[in-house]
């Protein structure tokens, strides 16, 4: 069973979700310390002007777990709404998720930061990419310790016999210990992702997957993995 653990993100961008259809199970590791200026609380759009960045103002105490952390400011949630609106407008695919996206932003009271996060990527996993893998919250195991022991130990707990993660990882997960546990490491390769038609050039990858959905609808899995299963296919002819 392949499984991905990592923390919530402000609507992510395309290899975020590109890990969680790579897997069978994932958790969202949102009892951990809260960090700021991280991909927590904001992820970047493209507009007439270039990228730009929407953050959630989550205040800068790093005194709180992730899943502790509240939204003071009642009016974020409008703002964002309105500049995305601003910046895609003239998007092909704008008027086909409008709906979706301005429900999820303006429909009902502020949620936790971790709350909102998860619950919205769950929805366009589900709802938009069609996505079947299943999702758990980490404070639903009873799993001691910090950074690769937790990780670690959630990993026996559902019993995962691969784990996905991010290239970064690299610098503090030890693969030694994977193999005692007989646990397959998987290092995600970000590398070859095709460049797709985005409203405001020049092209940039990095950037919320509401750019992709925008400006590629219901092609945007195409772009994300399609496209390498299609050059796997083409390999084995």
């Amino acid at each position: 069973m392949r499984v991905a653990i990592i923390q919530s993100s402000y609507i992510p961008w395309k290899g975020y979700f590109d890990i969680i259809h790579d897997v069978d199970q994932f958790i969202f590791l949102d009892d951990v310390q809260f960090t700021t200026r991280d991909w927590r609380t904001r992820n970047r759009i493209k507009t007439a002007q270039g990228v730009h960045w929407l953050s959630i103002p989550a205040g800068c105490d790093r005194n709180r777990k992730i899943h502790e952390v509240t939204v003071a400011d009642r009016e974020w949630q409008r703002k964002h709404w309105q500049t995305i609106a601003h910046a895609y407008a003239r998007a092909p695919y704008f008027s086909a998720y409008r709906n979706f996206f301005e429900q999820s932003y303006l429909d009902g009271a502020t949620m936790s930061l971790s709350e909102f996060n998860q619950a919205l990527t769950q929805r366009i996993s589900r709802e938009l990419l069609g996505i079947t893998t299943v999702f758990h919250d980490s404070r639903s195991f009873a799993a001691p310790g910090h950074k690769l022991d937790k990780i670690l130990e959630l990993l026996k707990q559902i019993g995962a016999t691969s784990y996905v993660t991010g290239p970064s990882a690299a610098d503090y997960l030890e693969p030694e210990r994977f193999r005692e546990l007989g646990i397959k490491l998987i290092l995600k390769d970000y590398s070859g992702y095709p460049q797709y038609p985005q409203l405001h050039p020049p092209f940039e990858h990095a950037v919320s997957i509401l750019d992709m959905f925008f400006n590629v609808g219901q092609q945007t899995p195409d772009y994300i993995w399609g496209w390498r299963q299609a050059a796997q296919l083409q390999a084995t002819r």
